[in-house]
């Protein structure tokens, strides 16, 4: 399966990403965690908790496309992200990866995570590119290139359960995340205080 896959809406491509094998620097890990994010007022998935909602700059630019592109930003100026672009040319579209299960490199992971429980290795997207030594300079890298330092292999569509993103404030309610039920790496839900009361997030 190729980057075709992924040039949809951002609740398909998010469907499709679980499953999916993250390969990073000496490990690599299973999806079982995302959440679909779109673009701008005008485009076909308006989407106010997405970092490309007020159009192209210099930090979100690679959320615009192509598809198969790697989005890396830092999360309160602590922890890298990893999100992989999807949707047609010039159309605002990512999936965050949110968790995984290290299925190569354990060892590595565990010691880029400071010993953790296994399961906990790649819990949190933050967590995740520590585990996978995902850096914020991978930013652009093609995920289906195999000499990218960061690589995606896709897998069969498998059942998944979707519910709201963890922690954004805005379009709080979207049922955008998505995940696969029987594995304990799956992050826990927290809606955001700062988020409007349940109904009028969207």
């Amino acid at each position: 399966m190729s980057v075709d896959v992924l040039i949809t809406d951002p609740q398909t491509a998010a469907r499709r990403l679980l499953g999916a094998t993250l390969y990073g620097r000496d490990a690599a890990a299973l999806i079982v965690e995302v959440e679909a994010y779109g673009g701008v007022p005008d485009g076909p998935w308006p989407d106010p908790a997405a970092h490309s909602f007020r159009g192209p700059n210099a930090r979100n630019q690679v959320m615009f496309g192509p598809a198969g592109r790697l989005y890396t930003y830092r999360s309160h100026g602590i922890h890298v992200c990893a999100n992989i672009v999807c949707g047609p040319p010039d159309t605002a579209a990512a999936v965050l990866v949110r968790a995984g299960v290290v299925v190569s490199g354990r060892e590595v992971a565990r010691r880029r995570r400071g010993g953790v429980a296994d399961r906990a290795l790649g819990r949190g997207p933050g967590n995740l590119c520590s585990a996978l030594g995902i850096q914020l300079s991978d930013n652009g890298s093609d995920v289906f290139d195999p000499t990218s330092p960061v690589r995606l292999e896709l897998a069969a569509e498998r059942p998944a359960v979707s519910g709201p993103r963890v922690g954004v404030s805005k379009a709080a309610d979207r049922a955008w995340r998505f995940w696969l039920a029987e594995y304990p790496e799956v992050s826990a839900y927290r809606r955001s205080p700062r988020a409007p009361v349940t109904g009028l997030g969207d």
